[in-house]
Formats: C-alpha cells, sequence, structure tokens
C-alpha cells in the first residue's frame, strides 16, 4: 500500500527547469513542502521522492492527515 501511494504521488510531480542556474525543480501538488532542486532531471526525481517518504514518516510520527492520491488514502491505526 505504501509503495502504491509513493508512486501514486510521484505521478503527480511537476518538474520544470530554472532560468538562473539551469538546474531541475520538482514538487508534488498538495503536499505541502515536498520539493527537491537538482542538476538532472533524474538526480531531481530520486532526491523529490526521498523528500517525499521522509514527509510521509514525519506526518505519521505526529499523526498528522495524508492527502488522499488516486483513491489511495493512508490512515494510521493505533495499535492495541
Amino acid at each position: 500500500m505504501l509503495s502504491k501511494y509513493i508512486q501514486a504521488a510521484m505521478r503527480k510531480a511537476k518538474y520544470e527547469i530554472l532560468p538562473d542556474d539551469r538546474t531541475f525543480y520538482g514538487e508534488i501538488p498538495g503536499f505541502e513542502g515536498v520539493y527537491a532542486n537538482s542538476a538532472t532531471l533524474e538526480a531531481c526525481r530520486e532526491e523529490l521522492e526521498e523528500v517525499l517518504e521522509e514527509w510521509i514518516l514525519f506526518k505519521i510520527s505526529r499523526s498528522l492527515p495524508l492527502p488522499v492520491v488516486e483513491g489511495i488514502e493512508l490512515k494510521i491505526k493505533e495499535a492495541v
């Protein structure tokens, strides 16, 4: 489920080449604070996925809600 969620979120990613230094900038709409900047598109994608994973873990650790992506909803259930 987590892998599918990450893959779905990454499909929403938007990339652009920054005019100042010609590096690649990527972000995922709806995922505030998840962005990356790197010299190549592939490196930017890899960095963006790492940031996304860390962001998800942070949200989970604080019991904060995560956005629903392509119908995939991650809900954290409390263990008894």
